[in-house]
C-alpha cells in the first residue's frame, strides 16, 4: 500500500477523526511532571477531538493518558491494543492475587480486559508485532493530524517509537513522529540523532523525521507544522499497512 499524502494539519470538516498513537511507560516515573504531562496530552487531545490508540495498559502513564481521555471524551475516544501474554502481568500488578487469578468474566468474553467505561475499548492480540502493526494502521488510516507521540518511558517505548521512525524513513508512512520531551527526558535521544547525522549514519534531512516539543500545546503545533523529509525512501512495495 502506498504511503498517504501529507498529514501536516487538521482539516476543518474532515470526516475522518485524527488518531494519535501514544507510546509511554507503564509506570508513573519518579517526577510528578510525567503524569502531569500524560494528563495534559489527553486534555488537549480532547479539545481537538483526537482519538487515542495505545498499548492497552491501565498502569502508570499508559493508564493515566487513557483514563483521562475517556473521562473527557468518552470510551469511544480510546482504543487499547494489548498482547494476550501481558494480560496476566497487568492483572497481577493492578489487582489483588485473588482477582488476578480469577477466571475471565463470561460477560466480557474470553479475556479479563480493562473496564471500557474507564479505559475505552481493548483489543487482545497474539504478539507484540501485531500490536504495533494495528496501532500504526489506526494512525495511517486516521484523519489529518494523526501522529505518533512518545511520552517518557523505557525500553518498550523507545523500541516502538523508533520502529515508527524507521517506517517513516522507509516510506511506509509519512505521519509525524514526535517526542513529548517532558523535563528534558528525551534530550539525550535528540542529541544522539544529531550525533548520528554528524557521524554519517543518518541523512541530515531525515533527522527532521523526529520532532520534539516540551508541552502538550507544542506537540499539537509540531504535528500541524510537520513536513515529511524529502530524503525518505519513495517505494510503495511494503504492504504492511
Amino acid at each position: 500500500m502506498s504511503a498517504p499524502g501529507s498529514n501536516s494539519a487538521p482539516v476543518e470538516g474532515s470526516n475522518k477523526r485524527a488518531v494519535i498513537c501514544v507510546f509511554c511507560g507503564a509506570s508513573n516515573g519518579k517526577r510528578p511532571a510525567y503524569l502531569d504531562a500524560a494528563r495534559s496530552l489527553a486534555e488537549i487531545m480532547h479539545r481537538h477531538n483526537i482519538k487515542l490508540v495505545y498499548g492497552g495498559g491501565t498502569l502508570g502513564m499508559m493508564g493515566e493518558v487513557a483514563k483521562t481521555l475517556v473521562a473527557l471524551s468518552g470510551p469511544d475516544s480510546v482504543h487499547g491494543i494489548i498482547p494476550e501474554a501481558l494480560l496476566p502481568v497487568e492483572a497481577s500488578l493492578s489487582k489483588p492475587d485473588s482477582e488476578a487469578k480469577a477466571p475471565p468474566n463470561p460477560a466480557s468474553g474470553k479475556y479479563n480486559v480493562p473496564d471500557s467505561s474507564e479505559f475505552g475499548k481493548t483489543t487482545v492480540v497474539q504478539s507484540m508485532h501485531e500490536r504495533k502493526t494495528l496501532m500504526a494502521k489506526e494512525v495511517y488510516e486516521g484523519g489529518p493530524g494523526s501522529a505518533f507521540v512518545a511520552l517518557p518511558g523505557g525500553f518498550g517505548t523507545v523500541e516502538e517509537f523508533f520502529e515508527m521512525t524507521t517506517w517513516n524513513q522507509l516510506g511506509i508512512h509519512d505521519r509525524p513522529v514526535i517526542y513529548f520531551n517532558v523535563a528534558g527526558y528525551w534530550n539525550k535521544m535528540m542529541e544522539w540523532i544529531q550525533e548520528s547525522v554528524n557521524a554519517g549514519f543518518i541523512v541530515e534531512n531525515n533527522a527532521g523525521i523526529v520532532r520534539s516539543a516540551t508541552d502538550a500545546e507544542g506537540v499539537i503545533r509540531a504535528i500541524q507544522e510537520y513536513e515529511p523529509s524529502t530524503s525518505r525512501l519513495n517505494t510503495n512495495d511494503w504492504n504492511i499497512l
